[in-house]
């Protein structure tokens, strides 16, 4: 399969490096140094484009791949008054888009984990509190995890709201810690990625899958099958 990587930073650094370990090929490499690299012809070339640029930048990417019928697994955050936008298109020409706030299988059992405790203890006076940490040069926060496990909570929990308190500190790859509160006990549930190699696996995992679909796809479709 080739890849075409959108955002060539620390993360698509990585999903280089294990894609080609795993028997794939890089045939397109984007950052903010060669935008106009991103075109027709160059977008031509490969099978799937995995996309980690910027807010700013992500529909527009996003857009032009699938105009060119190149599916396309996204892990940018902070874009997401436009997905409605992308969802129609797919459904409308047959797209495929694979889209995740996180792609690491840790986090996403930490999630059904959540779902679980959350339902456990909404009868019981818990109060929910959730920290998240990430790295200086993080543009967006909450990070989009935060935000997917504080509306999990709140749906499954309406008699509050979960808030988040968001840090940016030195070069934490990602922590999320969530606990739950009340006079007797406290619950805690923490993910903490040692490094990126989780989240550019389960991004490639995600162009694996999509390759021969049409849609619109998401983390939970792919655990499913793993």
């Amino acid at each position: 399969m080739v890849i075409g990587i959108i955002g060539y930073g620390k993360m698509g650094k990585k999903i280089e490096e294990i894609s080609v370990d795993w028997g794939h090929t890089v045939g397109m490499k984007i950052n903010s140094k060669n935008p106009t690299d991103l075109n027709k012809s160059s977008i031509s070339e490969i099978d799937v484009a995995i996309e980690f640029s910027q807010p700013q930048h992500a529909f527009k990417n996003i857009s032009l791949c699938l105009e060119n019928n190149v599916p396309v697994v996204s892990g940018t955050t902070g874009w997401l008054n436009h997905m409605k936008q992308i969802q129609l298109f797919c459904k409308k020409n047959n797209g495929t888009f694979f889209y995740a706030e996180n792609f690491s299988i840790g986090v996403n059992i930490l999630l059904k984990t959540t779902e679980l405790l959350t339902q456990l203890t909404k009868s019981r006076n818990y109060k929910i509190e959730l920290t998240e940490t990430h790295h200086k040069s993080k543009k967006d926060a909450p990070s989009g995890t935060a935000l997917m496990i504080q509306n999990m909570t709140n749906n499954l929990n309406n008699k509050q709201k979960t808030p988040i308190v968001s840090k940016r500190i030195g070069n934490v790859i990602g922590e999320h810690n969530l606990e739950y509160l009340s006079k007797e006990d406290t619950i805690s549930l923490k993910h903490t990625a040692h490094n990126r190699d989780g989240f550019a696996k389960g991004a490639i995992l995600a162009a694996e899958y999509i390759r021969d679909k049409t849609g619109v796809f998401t983390m939970q479709d792919l655990i499913n099958k793993l």
